[in-house]
């Protein structure tokens, strides 16, 4: 992992994108890692299918909170569609450091917890998987 990879989580991490809440919110949804203490809540605002505002707020580890900055700003502009072919493949590269496979679950919580408030997405297959 280069300096510049860990700065860019880092950075987002302590200087959170899009972070808070939206009162007027169209979706919200929030949801833990009890596996760690992990927690992450997304607001969006919908308009024409599309997101035009994100917010999130939460606690936990660098991993987590820094994927949830990383992962408003993905989605801000994008269509329902197009987020809904997000993958995991996507966020975890979108982070731009390679994680083990024991911090997938924090990696990986915000896309989750999206993809359940957007589309009732509540297990995903491997999910029970130890890795």
């Amino acid at each position: 992992m280069s300096l510049d990879q860990l700065e860019y989580i880092l950075d987002h991490y302590k200087n959170p994108r899009n972070y808070g809440t939206l009162p007027d919110a169209d979706v919200s949804y929030e949801e833990g890692n009890p596996s760690c203490g992990d927690v992450v809540r997304i607001d969006l605002k919908i308009e024409d299918n599309k997101v035009v505002d994100a917010k999130f707020s939460g606690q936990g580890c660098t991993i987590s909170q820094a994927s949830a900055s990383i992962l408003t700003e993905m989605i801000i502009g994008k269509s329902l569609e197009e987020i809904r072919e997000i993958t995991k493949e996507d966020m975890l590269n979108a982070l731009g450091i390679r994680i083990s496979p024991i911090r997938f679950k924090c990696a990986l919580l915000a896309l989750k917890v999206l993809k359940s408030g957007l589309y009732g997405v509540k297990n995903w297959p491997g999910e029970e998987e130890e890795r």
